[in-house]
């Protein structure tokens, strides 16, 4: 079936009262007919649920969706995107382990495998994500992940999912792609390769910017052997409610990821023409420098728009203490557009020298294209661009 069909008809197990759409359970564990189904379910013997920290029957319809949607043979929903990214690092990764990371990621990434698996033995290499020879060169006997944001977070920065699925597979190494600026709609990272995929639900899966939640996908083995051993024991989990809340985002997530791509590449354009703005990094803009991948590996350029500011922090915060329609929050992926300055927000917290390592500038500003009408959007920043 089509993406447009399985993001509404994928994961639907009806109850007996022949409910249309999806049944919510809120229920923390489930009854068993007697001694022997239980003590079954437990061991893993038998199909059902057990206990909603790791089985509930709305959290499976969305893990099926979304499943769907990504090509991939299993899901695994967790907490956050954060907590999924956690949860494939741990389930993948031991002490000893050696992970190299593209150098333009989310802040918190940087600190979860910098601090949190560095206590664990875990050692992190960063490096330029597009470029390939930087990968390879970056290789140990001891390698066993490569994980990268595609497009990046703030820069929009597009790695080659193909060429790296090659380099990890030649080192017997896994390749993990954080699929959350584009989604299942502009691209399929497994079609390329990819071994596991990332989503924050938080961002454009709800789309509406209402509950947290996250996911790993990939093959059976690693997502369901690992991960999900991980969830069932540590407990990063997805509750029923957010899982009900990402099913319904999901059943309008193309027609959202087609027009806020649109808007956002007119923006982008836009702003590119603006005397105030000394740079644009859009993957749908020909000056970007992985255009040509971009065209090859997306559908669209996706609903993010970076772009630099002359003046540096000073002129960077006077456009966003102008906005009166914009939300000034750090968060994306939502319908209502939002603007924020990563610099002192989502990689606040690393060094200077990491942030200057990444590109990303005080005169850096970046905004998720909502939903709004262009004109107001170009408004509420000329206003501050021309203060």
């Amino acid at each position: 079936m089509e993406i447009d069909t399985l993001a509404l008809r994928t994961g639907i197990h009806r109850s007996q009262f022949g409910e249309h759409s999806e049944a919510m359970y809120l229920t923390s564990s489930f009854v068993f007919e007697n001694a022997a189904q239980a003590a079954e379910r437990f061991t893993g013997g038998g199909e059902g649920n057990i206990y909603s920290r790791f089985t509930n029957p709305t959290v499976t319809a969305f893990q099926e969706r979304l499943a769907a949607l990504e090509g991939a043979d299993a899901c695994v929903a967790t907490a956050s995107g954060m907590s999924a990214i956690l949860a494939m690092a741990m389930a993948m990764l031991k002490a000893g382990d050696h992970l190299i990371c593209s150098a333009s990621v989310f802040g918190s990434t940087v600190q979860l495998f910098s601090n949190v698996m560095g206590k664990f033995g875990v050692e992190t290499t960063y490096v330029n994500g597009a470029s390939v020879p930087a990968w390879e060169g970056a290789l140990r006997a001891n390698t066993r992940l490569l994980f990268l944001e595609t497009p990046s977070n703030p820069l929009t920065e597009i790695a080659d999912i193909a060429a790296l699925a090659a380099v990890a597979k030649r080192a017997g190494a896994l390749l993990a792609v954080d699929n959350c600026f584009c989604t299942p709609v502009l691209q399929r990272p497994l079609e390329l390769g990819a071994d596991l995929v990332i989503h924050s639900a938080t961002k454009y899966l709800d789309g509406q910017g209402r509950v947290l939640g996250g996911a790993v996908l990939g093959a059976r083995g690693p997502v369901m052997d690992g991960v999900f051993g991980f969830l069932r024991t540590a407990g990063p989990s997805l509750s029923p409610f957010n899982a009900w809340v990402l099913l319904k985002g999901l059943e309008t997530l193309r027609i959202r990821m087609e027009a806020q791509s649109q808007a956002a590449l007119q923006l982008a354009q836009w702003l590119e023409r603006h005397p105030r703005i000394a740079r644009v990094y859009y993957p749908g803009l020909p000056s970007h420098p992985q255009f040509c991948l971009a065209q090859k590996q997306q559908r669209l350029g996706g609903a993010v728009v970076a772009f630099e500011v002359k003046g540096g922090r000073e002129e960077a915060w006077r456009v966003v203490d102008a906005t009166r329609m914009i939300s000034i929050t750090a968060n994306l992926g939502d319908t209502k557009s939002t603007i924020t300055h990563p610099a002192t927000t989502t990689h606040g917290r690393i060094s200077a020298e990491a942030r200057k390592a990444a590109g990303i500038g005080e005169g850096l500003l970046r905004v998720a294209v909502g939903l709004e009408a262009l004109a107001d959007i170009q408004a509420d920043l000329d206003r501050g661009l021309n203060s």
